[in-house]
Parts: C-alpha cells; sequence; structure tokens
C-alpha cells in the first residue's frame, strides 16, 4: 500500500514538472540556442535577432556597412543602406557634390537645385527671365517663365493685344482667339454676326446657336410645324413624333402591331 502511494506520488510530482516546463515561452528556449553574432543584439519582439546600427546582415553575419565620404547610414531595411548629405548626390558608390549655378539655390530635400524666381533653367546654368511690355513674371512651370497681362496675348516673345470685335467681350482662356461674342451673336472670322432667330424658334443656351419651338422641327433656316398621323404624339425632345404604345412606325404612319 505504501509502495503504491509514492508511485502516485512521483507521477503527480512529473505531470506538475511537465506542466511547468510546457509553460516557459518558447521564444525563450529558441534565444537560448541561437546566439546573436557580432555586432548584432536580440530583438526586442520576437525571435531572432538584428544587426547594430552601421551594419548589415550577410551570410548570417552583421558586416560594416561602407559608406562613401560625404554620406550617412540610413535606418531603410530595403535597397540602398546609405544616403548622402544634403549638397551632395549619389552616383555609384560615391557621394558628389552638387553644383549650383549663380543665381540658383538647393531645394528644400538638398538633392537638387533650382533657379531664384526671375530666372529658368537652361543647360545646366540659371538665365535670366526677360518679360515683354504688358508681361509679368509668373510661377508656373511651364512656358517661358512670364505671363500677359489682361487683355493681351503670348506672340512668341512679346505680348499683343487682342482685338475685341462689337459685340464681342475677352476671354482669358489660354484657347481660342482671346474673345467671344456676346449672347445672340455668333462668332465668324473675326466678327460677331447677329444669330437671327427665324419665327417659331429661340436663343439655345449658349446664346450662339437657335433651336425649335417643341412642336416643330428645323428644316434648313426656319421652323416648320411637326404634323402628327394618326395614334402618334410628340417625342420628349418635341422636334419629332413617335407612335402611340401597341403601334409602330412605318414610314409616316403608325400601324397597329
Amino acid at each position: 500500500m505504501t509502495n503504491f502511494k509514492q508511485l502516485q506520488r512521483q507521477t503527480l510530482l512529473s505531470a506538475l514538472l511537465l506542466f511547468l516546463l510546457l509553460l516557459i515561452p518558447a521564444h525563450l528556449v529558441a534565444a537560448q540556442d541561437t546566439q546573436p553574432p557580432a555586432n548584432a543584439s536580440a530583438k526586442t519582439y520576437g525571435k531572432g535577432w538584428e544587426c547594430d546600427r552601421g551594419f548589415s546582415e550577410q551570410a548570417g553575419a552583421c558586416a560594416a556597412i561602407l559608406v562613401p565620404e560625404n554620406g550617412y547610414v540610413t535606418t531603410s531595411d530595403y535597397g540602398r543602406t546609405w544616403d548622402c548629405n544634403r549638397g551632395y548626390k549619389a552616383e555609384n558608390n560615391a557621394c558628389i557634390k552638387i553644383e549650383v549655378p549663380t543665381n540658383g539655390y538647393l531645394n528644400s530635400a538638398g538633392d537638387r537645385w533650382q533657379c531664384e524666381r526671375g530666372y529658368r533653367a537652361v543647360e545646366g546654368a540659371c538665365e535670366l527671365v526677360t518679360v515683354p511690355e504688358h508681361g509679368f513674371l509668373s510661377d508656373s512651370a511651364y512656358g517661358g517663365g512670364w505671363e500677359c497681362e489682361r487683355g493681351y496675348r503670348p506672340n512668341g516673345s512679346s505680348c499683343d493685344p487682342v482685338m475685341i470685335p462689337q459685340n464681342g467681350y475677352f476671354d482669358d482662356s489660354s484657347y481660342g482667339n482671346g474673345w467671344k461674342c456676346n449672347r445672340g451673336y455668333k462668332a465668324q472670322g473675326t466678327s460677331c454676326l447677329q444669330v437671327k432667330v427665324p419665327e417659331n424658334a429661340f436663343l439655345a443656351a449658349d446664346g450662339n446657336e437657335w433651336k425649335c419651338n417643341r412642336g416643330f422641327h428645323q428644316d434648313g433656316e426656319q421652323c416648320t410645324i411637326i404634323v402628327l398621323p394618326e395614334n402618334a404624339h410628340l417625342d420628349y425632345g418635341g422636334q419629332n413624333w413617335e407612335c402611340d404604345r401597341s403601334f409602330r412606325k412605318s414610314g409616316e404612319r403608325c400601324e397597329k402591331r
């Protein structure tokens, strides 16, 4: 009876020891088996190790990052592990000084140059922008660095006045001839001709064309009344007709389906 109790006690102790071993985190056991190489430290979270700053992993070891003169180590885990100081640019495995021309300056990132206001980049230099009469400096990245005042249009290296015809007005759109016709007039060449609205018609929304009233259709330069055949009605637009339900169009009449 005594032997049975001892055996039972030993069995319980063995089960308890196994349970305690299972509670030990697996990453602690792995950390004991895997020691970080030189110039490396165990990861703060998770398994394994990572190279110290200034070193990169190569074939399971941590090798020193070769940083060129005027460069510095980056924190990026991808691509190049170094970058150039402000005012330098990376070329192959070196940092080359950026030569800033007269009347130029380094951009905010410090990796390229741009010209001061009133100058534009031309073949590696900053060239003075020549502003014509009736023009002004522009911050636009396009064009010659200048724009024309209102009422003028660029023509080569000058600003020419927009010749607005009678019954027209100035249009500052970058397209077209610089002017448009008033409502009720239509552009023809360099003039604005009055739109002649025929009987039973009205000016369209753009004011440069006319349309026939509902129940009339355009016939050349006039509006002719629409003659509805039997079992037909005006369509949604009102400038044509369509057959009533259960009828179909056949020529100029509506037949039963």
